[in-house]
């Protein structure tokens, strides 16, 4: 064996005087850069300064235009201001996202323009308010933008922390959150209809509120549902908090990715697909609810009670019609009202 093992020596020595002859050493600078623009980044330590923000009147032109050449030659003389730590700040990203400056924000994530003098963009940095790229581009329902982030390595389970934003956010928290205040659904559901009391005011409810929101411009919403994690889960959330209308626009813009599941950590382990596995968690919760009635000798609950009775059939609804719904919405874009309330979820 030890034959063997003198006669591999030099072959591996070879190998290796090989490799430093014929591949590029990478300085460790290059190397901490890289590291910097692909991981994640939590919290911001970028240093509080508003030297982008001294800058930024002259940079607003540049995105609303979405000019890369101008861009470029404004971070060649800025960069300084827009730049630090081996990255393009993620303040910067922020701003050309606030301007869906779609090129210019292709131009920062790549990274290879020698303008840049090697920074690139993190999508995956937490800025100074406690927030992601993504959050920010799903609070302007920016789908072009949304997807380039995902491309170049965005992820959508990242949340929120911190005192400047509301917290545990994620970016399909927050397109679901925007819908679901869109001043149509606001001024089209009378307040009155959201405490039903018998069936047929569940079904009309239920039917109205998926009338407007095939108006509503879902596809923020169904781009992000598709690369978040744990689904189920979120919608369950929602379900428990009682909140129809964002269930609503999670189940209809979801609805393909629902099919798909068979489980969920809050709804048990059903081998079902995702709409029986819901049927299921809003039926042991309306169980629940009778069960503590009964043994309790409570007051009814009557108002969470019924609030699941809506959910349930909401459910039901958006699994037998909600495929033929879905070709309708794609098929008349037009039909959309706007793309939703404006930025809120302060953001």
């Amino acid at each position: 064996m030890g034959n063997t093992i003198l006669g591999i020596l030099p072959t591996l020595h070879v190998i290796l005087v090989h490799a430093m002859l014929t591949w590029p050493l990478i300085s460790p600078e290059a190397i901490l850069a890289n590291s910097r623009a692909t991981n994640i980044i939590i919290p911001d330590r970028t240093p509080q300064n508003d030297v982008l923000f001294d800058i930024l009147p002259a940079l607003v032109p540049i995105l609303e235009k979405d000019n890369v050449r101008s861009f470029l030659r404004f971070f060649n003389e800025n960069g300084r201001a827009m730049s630090w730590g081996f990255i393009i700040t993620p303040e910067t990203l922020n701003q050309i996202i606030v301007y869906n400056a779609v090129r210019c924000a292709k131009v920062v994530l790549v990274g290879d323009d020698p303008e840049l003098h090697g920074f690139r963009a993190n999508p995956n940095c937490m800025t100074r308010y406690g927030y992601f790229s993504l959050h920010r581009a799903a609070d302007m329902f920016f789908v072009d933008m949304i997807e380039l982030l995902l491309r170049h390595g965005a992820s959508a389970n990242l949340r929120t922390s911190g005192d400047l934003v509301p917290a545990d956010l994620l970016p399909l928290h927050v397109a679901v959150e925007n819908t679901s205040m869109h001043k149509y659904l606001e001024d089209s559901l009378n307040p009155s209809q959201q405490h039903v009391d018998c069936s047929q005011a569940d079904i009309n409810y239920i039917l109205k509120l998926i009338h407007i929101l095939c108006k509503i411009f879902l596809d923020t919403t169904r781009l992000l549902a598709k690369h978040t994690d744990d689904l189920l889960d979120e919608l369950c959330k929602y379900i428990v908090d009682g909140q129809i209308v964002h269930t609503a626009v999670l189940l209809l813009s979801a609805q393909k990715q629902i099919r798909g599941l068979s489980s969920c950590n809050g709804c048990g382990s059903s081998k079902k697909e995702g709409f029986g596995t819901i049927t299921n968690f809003v039926v042991d919760n309306i169980t629940a609810i009778k069960m503590r009635q009964n043994r309790l000798e409570m007051e009814p609950l009557e108002v969470k009670k019924e609030l699941l009775d809506v959910t349930l059939n909401l459910v039901h609804v958006i699994f037998k019609a909600g495929e033929a719904l879905d070709v309708y919405i794609r098929s008349h874009p037009k039909d959309s009202l706007c793309h939703g309330s404006g930025p809120c979820g302060g953001l």
